[in-house]
């Protein structure tokens, strides 16, 4: 009796947060359909317009006497840092030179995430440290941008309290940066630019990329999914695709000069072509990049469990370029917290897609993201998380106590378990996942694998970083003339996190 009395309150609690939610998101069914393309790409007049701009901010920043220093600061994603690889084309086109530190700036950009509650603390402390810089330098502009800034609290609290914040912006009206910067420039006077916007696709945006190993490429902005707990679709809008033949030169660019490794990005990677006038989806898109010549690896990233299927694993498995990793985000083992999460799966469909990528790529190496104190989650449903991972064996997790967003439905929803219970919960399991990772760690010593050397470690015992095609990190001796290079490493041992091993 008492079971079912509980089964009848946690059909009414579900009940009610789904009211809420699409009570809170009316817009929700019109913005999964696909975006009018006229509205979308933003037209060639427009984006000369920019270049105009850039071209008349470069004539104020000149009055300086003396070449303007730049520097962008980017917390979150790795679309935030391409985003910033964008913003750093554009301020090079005005003649600044990037430098390392925001005390050596006339032009400072900081680039930030809303994904958690932790990084909109910490982007705060660090745009209020910013003050300081304003005193020595008071003709310097300070930029708060990305999705962070796209959140009207945040951009009220900006206008309020930091009042030496002289331009803020969201990702939408990045391709207007120049406009928006020579607005601060002529009238110094303080811009905020962040109308709410469908988003859009503006090609040719000049870009600045740090290393000559690997590149990110955006294939598609926005998102569509309306995660219960996720605030992305709000601040960066619907999503939209990018033309295939700009993906595919943007590739054929990166392979030809040089480039080893190459992550596709996309809020949602398997949401890619279904606004396109020409039906192609992104399995179709890996085949016509696998057809590009060239010694380079694709990656990426991120896949959403609802749209990944067998058409995508199998091309995977056939694409001599495509790395057989996978990252597929589960967020939780319970299939009552799924529905409450809106992520479209059970725990039983989510694990037949594990099972049909491992037929297909016996060698895959898998990673996902948890969420561990869902509000309403019990412990025996925190549990049912642990038993999936126990089940599935990931080679990596990037793992999260829940963190409230304001203005997503999760963020009302009624949440009696402590901070402390949750705690409980995720020590057990990064517990179980720290063990597994081990234990598939331990499996690589002794073998011979080919990794790409990316980068210096600054460890003086192992100085060179370096990953597997599975993405596995790998520590080696060796010198700087191996970065940016494929070489076969024995591997000679392992901890939880790394592989150590010797060219």
């Amino acid at each position: 009796m008492a079971e079912a009395v509980a089964e009848g309150i946690k059909r009414k609690f579900d009940i009610f947060q789904i009211s809420r939610y699409n009570k809170l998101i009316p817009h929700r069914k019109a913005g999964q359909c696909p975006l009018n393309r006229k509205d979308v790409v933003i037209p060639a007049g427009d984006l000369e317009k920019q270049r105009d701009f850039t071209r008349r901010a470069a004539g104020y920043l000149a009055r300086l006497g003396r070449e303007p220093r730049a520097f962008v600061d980017t917390y979150g994603c790795q679309q935030n840092v391409s985003d910033s690889q964008r913003i750093m084309g554009m301020l090079r086109e005005m003649g600044c030179v990037l430098v390392r530190e925001a005390a050596e700036a006339d032009i400072i950009a900081v680039n930030t995430c809303a994904i958690r509650e932790n990084a909109e603390k910490k982007v705060f402390g660090v745009v209020g440290q910013l003050v300081h810089v304003k005193e020595k330098n008071p003709d310097a502009v300070i930029c708060l941008c990305g999705c962070m800034a796209q959140r009207r609290l945040v951009a009220e609290k900006i206008k309020a309290s930091y009042r030496h914040v002289d331009l803020v912006f969201g990702p939408q009206a990045l391709w207007k940066f120049p406009e928006l910067l020579c607005s601060v420039l002529s009238r110094r006077q303080r811009v905020f630019s962040i109308e709410e916007e469908h988003g859009s696709i503006a090609e040719g945006i000049p870009v600045v990329r740090e290393s000559g190993v690997k590149a990110w490429v955006s294939i598609m902005y926005g998102c569509n999914n309306f995660c219960s707990y996720c605030i992305v679709p709000y601040v960066r809008g619907r999503e939209r695709s990018r033309e295939p033949e700009a993906v595919l030169a943007e590739v054929r660019e990166l392979a030809e000069a040089g480039y080893k490794e190459i992550t596709l990005l996309g809020q949602n990677v398997n949401s890619y072509g279904k606004d396109l006038d020409t039906p192609m989806d992104f399995a179709d898109l890996l085949a016509e990049i696998d057809r590009i010549p060239g010694d380079y690896l694709i990656r990426f990233m991120t896949s959403h469990p609802k749209d990944a299927g067998e058409k995508l694993f199998r091309t995977m498995a056939r694409c001599a370029h495509v790395a057989h990793q996978l990252h597929l985000p589960v967020q939780s083992g319970n299939s009552r917290v799924l529905k409450a999460m809106n992520r479209g799966y059970t725990r039983e469909q989510y694990l037949e897609k594990v099972r049909q990528a491992r037929e297909a790529m016996p060698d895959l190496v898998l990673t996902s993201d948890i969420i561990i104190g869902f509000p309403g989650e019990t412990e025996a449903e925190a549990m049912d998380t642990v038993s999936l991972i126990e089940e599935v064996r990931y080679d990596a997790l990037f793992t999260f106590l829940f963190s409230p967003r304001p203005g997503t439905p999760a963020a009302v929803m009624a949440d009696p378990a402590s901070r402390a219970e949750k705690q409980v919960w995720f020590d057990r399991l990064l517990d179980a996942q720290n063990r597994i990772s081990a234990e598939l760690h331990q499996g690589y010593v002794g073998k011979t694998v080919r990794v790409l050397v990316d980068g210096e470690s600054g460890d003086g015992a192992w100085p060179l970083s370096s990953r597997t095609h599975g993405g596995r990190l790998v520590h080696l001796r060796g010198g700087r003339e191996l970065i940016g290079q494929y070489v076969d490493v024995k591997i000679t041992d392992s901890n939880t996190w790394a592989l150590f091993g010797e060219v």
